[in-house]
């Protein structure tokens, strides 16, 4: 199962309201370490997909998104608990730093 494209700030904000957890990878076509990251975003999407779902999103096609949630470097992984911003990984990261900090919100 892989990771699907937020394609646009009111899909954002739907989410926010709909799903209780998930998970926001901030990408770019541009980015080389954001390669690194999106096979282990899919890897997630796999591991938790029936208790959180991962998103991927495009900032260059949602700089408004960027902006709101302060996101400065890519890759950024952000997660999303009850609509609020829970956390948020900078940086490519081993697999392990992105399970361990989705796997403490579900509970």
């Amino acid at each position: 199962m892989a990771a699907t494209y937020i394609q646009d700030e009111a899909e954002f904000d739907a989410l926010l309201e709909a799903e209780s957890l998930f998970v926001v990878d901030c990408t770019a076509t541009w980015c080389g370490p954001c390669k690194l990251v999106a096979p282990l975003m899919d890897q997630l999407a796999d591991e938790y997909g029936d208790r959180a779902k991962v998103f991927k999103l495009d900032l260059d096609a949602n700089k408004p998104v960027a902006k709101r949630f302060g996101i400065r470097s890519i890759p950024a992984v952000m997660i999303f608990k009850q609509g609020e911003l829970a956390e948020t990984v900078v940086g490519a990261k081993p697999y392990e730093e992105f399970s361990s900090a989705l796997a403490k919100y579900l509970v």
